[in-house]
């Protein structure tokens, strides 16, 4: 049986690199500390319930990933989740990475043409998929099977190069590169 591990030998290992994970989703540091502090209360207090001691740092992101979620939630109604969300996009336009839509484009423009069009018309133009079908000459279900197969192959291109965090609906909360990724360079922040 392995011994559990001790809050503070958790924070020595993982703090610093799980406040930079939680100050990419907020809008600034000092709700990144508070976040921070809140996590590791969670981990102090649940820290009994962890079952597999070589999943810790899994168990402790789940955790992050819930408190983060939480004051998202908590926020989304108030004026201060207004300001913060201003914030956040003024930020984001600033950096290249996985949100900033002209990085998306890109990536969008290495599919091959017809993948292409469909794509950049469903995703960027947000326009239907019979509105698709129209502009492009096809059936409606030629379209959608296009849009569809166009969107695999993005999402092979982005997970070659980024680790995505997806919500339970699979909208991405937030994307990370991938440690020695070849496909894009531009997501350093």
């Amino acid at each position: 049986m392995t011994t559990q591990p001790t809050t503070d030998a958790i924070w020595m290992h993982l703090s610093s690199d799980l406040r930079r994970f939680i100050r990419r989703r907020v809008a600034d540091d000092h709700a990144a500390d508070d976040l921070l502090q809140e996590t590791f209360m969670r981990v102090h207090r649940n820290i009994g319930t962890l079952k597999e001691a070589d999943r810790l740092a899994a168990w402790v992101y789940q955790i992050a990933r819930n408190v983060v979620h939480d004051h998202h939630r908590k926020t989304t109604n108030s004026a201060a989740a207004l300001a913060d969300a201003e914030k956040v996009s003024a930020e984001s336009d600033s950096h290249k990475g996985c949100r900033n839509i002209p990085w998306l484009k890109e990536m969008i423009q290495s599919l091959p043409d017809g993948y292409r069009k469909a794509v950049q018309m469903a995703e960027i133009e947000e326009l239907s998929q019979q509105d698709v079908a129209d502009r492009l000459g096809l059936s409606l279900a030629g379209a959608k099977s296009r849009i569809q197969r166009g969107r695999g192959m993005l999402k092979d291109v982005l997970e070659r190069c980024c680790s995505f965090e997806l919500d339970v609906r699979g909208r991405v909360m937030g994307c990370d590169p991938k440690p020695n990724q070849q496909t894009c360079r531009d997501c350093e922040e």
